[in-house]
């Protein structure tokens, strides 16, 4: 038990030596330490998202297709996002988005990038053991983020939606720390509760750096761009006013947090306003009040139904947590997703939006565990990966390659040489499986459908259950066959607009 009179006394170091506390990581000492777990231990998947985003939106080669490809290696995200993005708050038109690529054209890479930031973010912390003080975090940086971001549009900022993801992640350190700390979490709380120290003094003498710090840290390794890392700077380094929107969003927070709307700080807050905006003060009141409305919603939209609660309880209004809408069946979505395409080639069209869909539709829609549109190159000899969804690779820049072997004559040589669908079964095909096929995909019931460009084969789409290791069936491949269909369709018509457009 940590006593009143030494809330030090666990020994740490011996904690992280002997792993003691159960299912909590051995604590780092360092800062360079905390950066190392939350990266690489903790949250391996949203740095991995993160940077893999921040790649491909700073390589002009690179655009809508590979944004879609890393959004939709986790299914969750996705799910999620695509919630999200259908919301009347990124979609007023009210036009039903079913897939990745058409929910980037519509709303903006931008955004979109924004938005898997924090779906990711929140994904990766919501799934670990929370307690009440991550909670309040995560609370109190959804609520600042919708008051930043509203007092931005009011003045015409040219990125509202860059606030907003600034705010949000403004404490991303005391977040991520107070989601996977353990004793050193309890230190720091005896400290503030017991013996009467701020909560940055706690933290510099059980740590030996403050949050803040741990933020900034994270935020550089994980580039999460230049507004939030210059709002994580401290104040009196900062003189950039769009800085100050998101000090203000937590300033509101914070006067909320006393229950008084009618307090010193929340005074303050609404005057600072009232300059910014020329609003009335009744107005801005009005609005703080439907701000902290939305932010609840918000939460409950990325899945933060503890903090939604906490966001209401500091207005003392009680919330109905909307369900999460019935997700759709294979059927549904296949349908929904097979209108997109008919929508895209109705008309002069984007060829690689059409095959982001029809990829999108094989693997979401049939439920495949990996899906690949590869291109035969020059040589004939191989087909290399021209957008793939569900492969785990080592890195998001490396390629998937498959071989193309006449003698013997392999999978990849098989499906090529004709013309409609292929499903390859090992126990009926085994000898097309060549060791080399086996190495790249390993030994499973896969369908393949070659992709033609003037009747003559120029790629392949393929996809599997390789990971899962569920039975395929005819209803699978039908469907299958179906989208790829679709893509050979479209890119005769392209081909045709291309000569006669």
């Amino acid at each position: 038990m940590t006593s009143k009179s030494d809330p030090l006394s666990p020994n740490i170091i011996e904690m992280e030596s002997e792993g003691a506390l159960s299912g909590v990581i051995a604590e780092p000492l360092t800062l360079n330490g905390w950066t190392h777990v939350l990266c690489n231990e903790e949250m391996p998947i949203f740095s991995n998202t993160a940077l893999s985003i921040h790649n491909i939106l700073n390589d002009d080669r690179k655009g809508a297709m590979e944004l879609a490809s890393v959004i939709l290696q986790d299914p969750n995200l996705t799910v999620k996002l695509l919630k999200i993005s259908n919301t009347p708050h990124y979609n007023p038109s009210r036009q039903k988005m079913v897939t990745v690529s058409r929910a980037i054209v519509m709303i903006g890479s931008e955004v979109i990038r924004e938005l898997t930031l924090v779906c990711s973010f929140l994904e990766c912390i919501l799934s670990a053991t929370n307690k009440q003080q991550a909670n309040e975090e995560i609370a109190q940086a959804i609520h600042a983020a919708v008051h930043a971001k509203a007092i931005a549009v009011a003045i015409n900022d040219v990125s509202p939606e860059e606030v907003f993801i600034a705010t949000l992640l403004n404490h991303i350190g005391s977040i991520s720390f107070w989601c996977f700390c353990g004793e050193q979490g309890e230190c720091i709380q005896a400290l503030v509760s017991e013996e009467n120290y701020s909560r940055e003094q706690a933290e510099k003498k059980v740590l030996g750096f403050k949050l803040t710090d741990l933020g900034a840290s994270l935020s550089k390794a994980w580039k999460l761009g230049s507004l939030v890392e210059e709002s994580i700077k401290p104040k009196a380094l900062n003189k950039n006013p769009r800085v100050g929107l998101v000090q203000l969003g937590y300033e509101i927070t914070e006067a909320l947090k006393e229950g008084d709307v009618g307090s010193r700080k929340y005074e303050d807050c609404v005057r600072k306003i009232e300059a910014l905006t020329h609003q009335s003060q009744k107005v801005i009141i009005e609005n703080l009040r439907n701000n902290t409305s939305n932010a609840s919603d918000i939460a409950c939209q990325f899945g933060a139904a503890d903090a939604a609660m906490l966001i209401q309880k500091r207005l003392n209004r009680s919330i109905d947590l909307e369900e999460s809408p019935p997700v759709l069946d294979k059927k549904q979505l296949q349908f929904q997703i097979s209108q997109d395409i008919t929508s895209i080639i109705s008309d002069q069209f984007d060829i690689n939006l059409l095959l982001e869909t029809v990829l999108e539709g094989i693997h979401r829609g049939i439920g495949m565990d990996r899906t690949i549109f590869s291109l035969l190159v020059a040589d004939k000899q191989s087909l290399k990966e021209k957008l793939s969804l569900g492969w785990r690779k080592e890195s998001h820049e490396s390629n998937v390659v498959f071989h193309v072997t006449k003698v013997p004559a392999n999978l990849f040589f098989h499906s090529l040489s004709g013309t409609q669908a292929f499903w390859a079964k090992p126990s009926v095909n085994a000898k097309m499986y060549t060791l080399r096929d086996i190495n790249a995909v390993g030994k499973n019931e896969c369908l393949m459908m070659p992709v033609f460009s003037n009747k003559i084969p120029i790629g392949l789409i393929y996809a599997d259950r390789g990971l899962s290791g569920e039975p395929l069936t005819d209803e699978d491949f039908n469907a299958f066959k179906y989208f790829a269909q679709q893509a050979n369709i479209g890119l005769t018509l392209y081909r045709i607009q291309r000569q006669y457009g």
